[in-house]
């Protein structure tokens, strides 16, 4: 107690002494209150443990964000009555295409899973929206507006599962099924789907929400440094971590990984990197793929022997408050597979 009680007064002398013999500072008074105060931003004390951030010209998702696309991502998290996941798969299958097909709506689906390690019944919807917040808001004008083709969504949900076989089978992989995006994935067919005519997409809404027990979404902007998300032919599983960062953390955040990113890109991992607009604030989505588990472990390891990876660790792990991981099976409409 006595030897850290003798190394603080040796400290505060010598910071006397260096005060004290400093012609900068000998027309001010030792113990001048204006010098002490906290309200002085001159303070020379301060000045020694206090470290001086300019302040910020724009907001992070300026900073941030690609700036060559104008695209809004939103993702959705529905928590499902465990006996209803099957007939909400179902449901969703029968449905969400039509919208990613459809030109009239700005909007397509980027990937759709199920939770597997994680929240137990989960469903995770990923949609991107080209426009941004016009495109956003032009979508969900139209779909209040009854637009919605396809099957008609009041129609029991038996009626919803398609029986009606096609070439190839219920579903397949074929490029000459492709449409908006959706590359080589195990796909829905188009030609299964009845004639387009308006419909009542509330409908559907109703249908869904007595599948639910919780639901809730985010809007997102994606990083500038990541890949954007394309389709992707599988099997593969996908993991989403997400980290919820200290707030004023961003842009320290974004500087680390634009760096890091590099070091995950030899085996195709990495599918896209998006931080929250509106929802809950301060939060980042990393999405991954990988074969299987096994390869997710490798993978990762890997990492760890780059030099450089573990520099990124250090840095970014104080700006978390909290991370999460989910590993997740997609749906067999989700364009990544």
């Amino acid at each position: 107690m006595n030897s850290e009680i003798f190394k603080s007064c040796f400290f505060f002398l010598a910071l006397q002494k260096i005060f004290m013999n400093n012609e900068k500072f000998n027309h001010l008074p030792l113990a001048s209150p204006s010098f002490y105060s906290k309200d002085n931003e001159g303070s020379w004390f301060r000045s020694l443990f206090v470290h001086k951030v300019d302040p910020r010209k724009d907001a992070h998702s300026t900073l941030l964000s690609k700036k060559e696309t104008s695209n809004l991502y939103k993702i959705q998290f529905h928590n499902v009555k465990p006996e209803c996941l099957d007939a909400y798969n179902s449901l969703t299958e029968a449905v969400l295409p039509k919208l990613h097909l459809d030109e009239d709506y700005p909007c397509s689906l980027v990937g759709n899973w199920n939770t597997w390690y994680g929240e137990q019944d989960q469903a995770v919807h990923l949609w991107r929206f080209s426009g941004g917040y016009p495109a956003l808001m032009d979508c969900m004008n139209k779909l209040k507006n009854n637009k919605v083709r396809g099957h008609p969504l009041g129609t029991p949900l038996r009626m919803l599962v398609l029986t009606q076989p096609c070439v190839g089978g219920c579903f397949h992989h074929s490029l000459g099924h492709t449409a908006r995006g959706w590359g080589t994935s195990w796909l829905l067919c188009p030609a299964r789907l009845a004639p387009p005519r308006p419909q009542e997409y509330l409908e559907f809404r109703k249908e869904r929400s007595q599948m639910l027990l919780s639901r809730r979404n985010q809007l997102l902007l994606e990083f500038s440094f990541w890949n954007e998300p394309q389709p992707r032919a599988g099997p593969n599983i996908y993991e989403l971590r997400t980290y919820k960062l200290k707030p004023g953390t961003m842009i320290e955040w974004g500087n680390n990984w634009a760096r890091a990113i590099k070091y995950r890109q030899e085996n195709q991992e990495a599918v896209g990197g998006f931080f929250s607009q509106i929802g809950e604030l301060y939060v980042v989505h990393h999405l991954w793929a990988y074969k299987d588990l096994q390869s997710r472990e490798e993978t990762r390891n890997a990492a760890w022997r780059k030099r450089g990876w573990d520099e990124n660790v250090y840095y970014t792990v104080p700006l978390v408050r909290h991370m999460e991981s989910r590993i997740m099976i997609p749906l067999k409409i989700s364009p990544l597979q």
